[in-house]
């Protein structure tokens, strides 16, 4: 599915729901993380988060070529971007699957083929109808979009906690890629030993930034 310091001195984010009360580094805990970010981007006011959206879109479709596959997300809630993040991919040529969520395991994925496709799931999600493609199927994407809360500069990706990508990313082969706001990517944040690295980072304004070598 963010460190800077633009907060008044009473604590209240900015207009733009950027915070300069994150925590401070890795000492802690991962949960103090999420609650601290999840409160900055409920601060983000729409016509930030639409605009935000839109240049994520634009810099998605910049980043991926015609003919080759693609596993992204629909982003729902606060989540920066919006479902325009997956057409913009679709018109760039992209074959373009989406998440399932059916237990447990690692992802099962399915065909983006139009906003119309897409269905409520449990969790506020929302998912593509259609053939279930099995959890090995993300092996097939060149690119990996995230989500994800934040992001630091070794690649340390702090998602929602469930786990569900953490188990799929075991299988995929192309360049992982944390789909954040801009102050979202942080100097450093706790890790754990099962915590799959990402490479990049991709952010409204910075576009497509490096973070490690892969």
């Amino acid at each position: 599915m963010t460190a800077s310091p633009d907060r008044g001195h009473d604590g209240s984010p900015s207009p733009d729901g950027r915070s300069g009360e994150y925590p401070s580094g890795p000492h802690e805990t991962k949960a103090q993380w999420r609650s601290a970010i999840l409160r900055a981007r409920r601060a983000v006011s729409p016509a930030v988060h639409a605009a935000e959206a839109d240049a994520l879109a634009v810099a998605a479709a910049g980043i991926v070529a015609a003919g080759k596959t693609v596993c992204a997300y629909v982003p729902v809630g606060t989540e920066p971007g919006s479902p325009s993040l997956l057409t913009a991919l679709a018109h760039a040529g992209a074959t373009v699957l989406l998440p399932v969520v059916r237990d447990l395991g690692p992802l099962y994925w399915g065909r983006f083929t139009g906003l119309d496709s897409l269905t409520d799931a449990p969790r506020g999600l929302r998912e593509p109808t259609g053939d279930l493609l099995p959890p090995d199927a993300i092996a097939t994407a060149s690119l990996v979009l995230l989500p994800a809360l934040a992001v630091d500069r070794r690649g340390v990706r702090l998602g929602r906690g469930a786990g569900y990508y953490d188990r799929s990313l075991e299988l995929a082969r192309g360049r992982l890629i944390a789909v954040v706001r801009d102050c979202e990517i942080v100097p450093l944040l706790p890790a754990q030993a099962h915590d799959r690295p990402v490479g990049w980072a991709l952010s409204p304004n910075g576009g497509l930034t490096q973070l490690r070598t892969e």
